[in-house]
């Protein structure tokens, strides 16, 4: 199979990283946060011998608390905001914290942490109004942050002002005025509510930076991960409708989504608003160029998930209930990845390329220098032919042990087949009893640059631990790693990721 000849310099030594969504990370108030526990597990990352902490989305969740649906491709997420420099600052009491203090340390209540969260944030914007100078002597200016993000900060505390003012509908369902993006003022009414979401953004941001600098002391890198695809019900949307397959009504003209296959006769029915992909390169693409700017300054390295959607796309008609009416349509191909290599000659990115990819795809991602994706849980068919198989792979696809859609190896070994299984143990030449280390010893001794693992692996974990079901829109992302899961496995397994990563050439200080 071709592969990519020159790899990008970010991807030019051996190395290892851990799958892990700031949600799961343990701690207090209801969900991971970008506080202690974040430096906890950086720390825990590089003496380890990891070199990376991949994860997905961090942009604010609406319904469904999918980060792959988010308000806003560059916002941050206000629930990972660390509540204890708030604290130590005035800007709200320990007790006040009481309610979100107590929900159950193994999971996310979002339902309850929306109720919770927000109400209580606004006591701490209040304080905030009567007095910004402790804020601002920790975090620096916010006028200077509004400034340097005005181009995606001002839509979206504006888009966020709207949804509160027209009871959280989505925006094509809003008074006529406020569907005009172009035209719209906030009233003096409304100024309060537009300031708390710049304030949330102000924090999150500083916060962010924080971490991500105590990060890259410790010689960990983060990855992210962008979505092809923005949220139907998003401040993208709502300012840039001309960018997309939207009519002068606000209807869609068509969403996406991917045709029947095999697993599933009825086709996937995303939703997403299609591209004007010729109006977007009549603009020279710049839209994408600030979009990813936007996540390249919250990560050294960002996936492109649904890669396959700048080769061709499935174009489905509005309105329909499934996606069997769709079509396929030809993307922007080579022109956008031009753009995209002038713009970042880095080529920071991975390209997610899993699932039915025809050869004109891995063509696109060969020629525009792209690493690719490999995900061990798919390799053991029985075919030995199969290309994420160890044997079959190149130094340009990074190996995933399993992604955020994927069981843990422990659910996927015990809930499949005895003749996977089977090959699986004879292939490996392992007993089974422990499917996820065995996956991620044979994972660190192939020829592929960067190995991938969940975190949940780390674990032993069983498919309780599973963050994500496609298909299943109930019970997704709600996963979180305990305080005592997280001290056994600094305790019991750091020395031994440590020396599996020297022996197979990937740890860490070899790569500066």
């Amino acid at each position: 199979m071709p592969s990519v000849q020159n790899l990008p310099q970010w991807l030019n030594h051996r190395a290892a990283g851990v799958l892990l969504h700031p949600s799961s990370l343990p701690g207090g108030y209801g969900i991971g946060c970008l506080g202690q526990s974040a430096r906890d597990w950086i720390d825990f990352l590089s003496d380890a011998g990891f070199s990376y902490w991949q994860m997905c989305p961090v942009g604010p969740t609406g319904f469904g608390d999918s980060p792959y649906q988010v308000f806003s491709s560059s916002a941050g997420n206000p629930y990972f905001i660390d509540w204890e420099p708030l604290i130590s600052l005035g800007y709200i009491r320990n007790e006040d914290l009481h309610s979100i203090n107590h929900f159950a340390p193994f999971q996310v209540d979002y339902g309850s942490l929306w109720e919770t969260f927000f109400p209580l944030m606004r006591v701490a914007h209040r304080n905030f109004l009567k007095n910004s100078l402790p804020l601002e002597k920790k975090y620096g200016s916010l006028d200077e942050f509004k400034k340097i993000h005005t181009s995606w900060l001002d839509p979206f505390a504006k888009f966020q002002t709207l949804k509160t003012k027209n009871d959280l509908k989505p925006w094509w369902m809003w008074d006529d005025e406020d569907k005009n993006a172009e035209k719209y003022r906030i009233p003096d009414a409304w100024s309060e509510e537009y300031d708390f979401h710049i304030f949330l953004q102000f924090i999150f941001r500083s916060q962010w930076e924080i971490i991500h600098q105590y990060a890259k002391s410790k010689k960990v890198s983060l990855i992210g991960d962008l979505p092809i695809y923005v949220a139907p019900d998003s401040s993208d949307t709502w300012n840039n409708p001309e960018l997309f397959q939207i009519g002068k009504d606000g209807k869609f003209q068509a969403v996406a989504g991917v045709p029947p296959d095999y697993f599933n006769e009825s086709g996937q029915l995303w939703g997403n608003p299609l591209y004007d992909w010729e109006k977007m390169h009549t603009n020279g693409y710049d839209w994408w160029v600030n979009r990813i700017q936007d996540q390249l300054d919250l990560f050294e390295v960002v996936r492109i998930d649904h890669f396959r959607g700048f080769h061709d796309y499935w174009s489905i008609p509005e309105g329909s209930t499934d996606a069997k009416r769709g079509e396929w349509e030809t993307g922007p191909g080579a022109k956008f990845w031009e753009k995209m290599k002038k713009s970042f000659p880095l080529l920071p990115f991975l390209a997610e390329d899993l699932g039915d990819i025809n050869k004109g795809v891995r063509n696109l991602r060969i020629s525009s220098g792209l690493p690719g994706m490999a995900v061990l849980q798919f390799a053991f068919d029985g075919n030995p032919q199969n290309l994420y198989l160890p044997h079959n792979l190149s130094k340009d696809l990074v190996l995933y042990t399993g992604t955020h859609d994927n069981d843990t190896s422990g659910g996927w070994y015990y809930s499949t087949d005895e003749e996977t299984r089977s090959f699986f143990r004879n292939y490996l030449n392992i007993d089974g009893s422990t499917p996820g280390w065995d996956m991620l010893r044979h994972a660190y001794r192939s020829v592929s640059q960067l190995v991938v693992v969940l975190a949940q692996d780390l674990l032993s974990l069983g498919s309780e631990a599973r963050l994500n079901t496609p298909g299943e829109p109930c019970g997704n992302w709600q996963w979180r790693m305990t305080a005592e899961q997280f001290t056994n496995l600094r305790n019991h397994s750091c020395g031994y990721l440590r020396e599996q990563a020297i022996l197979a050439d990937r740890f860490r200080e070899k790569l500066r």
